[in-house]
């Protein structure tokens, strides 16, 4: 699902509580906790409009943010005492910020994965 046109730059705005950025191909909007630096999101919930209407979902976390929150599951005994992870609609990435989701979002458009990994929100 890749093309070499060149893309528009992501632009930023607030809608409270959502941050939202519009690419060319979706629409993220991003729930951070009030008054969170949007550089240093590292888990965080997005909903992605699609350009053809299609609204989809996922959980971002940063690799560090899982990690974080393994070790504290070991102290607390959640999931089998950190041993695992999992998510249903789980996106991990490398970076924290929304910009860096942002641009995993439109990866995963690009490798032909964001079906599988997002989940698909019905139009009531």
């Amino acid at each position: 699902m890749t093309d070499d046109a060149p893309r528009e730059k992501a632009k930023g705005w607030w809608d409270e509580p959502w941050y939202r950025i519009r690419t060319d191909r979706f629409v993220a909007s991003f729930l951070p906790s009030a008054g969170e630096d949007l550089d240093a999101v590292c888990n965080v919930d997005v909903e992605v409009r699609l350009t053809d209407g299609s609204r989809w979902s996922a959980t971002v976390f940063t690799v560090a943010e899982v990690q974080r929150l393994m070790e504290r599951w070991a102290q607390t005994g959640e999931a089998a005492d950190g041993r695992y992870f999992w998510c249903s609609d789980g996106l991990i990435v490398r970076e924290a910020g929304v910009t860096n989701m942002t641009e995993a979002i439109s990866g995963t458009l690009d490798e032909g994965d964001f079906e599988r990994i997002l989940q698909r929100l019905d139009d009531d």
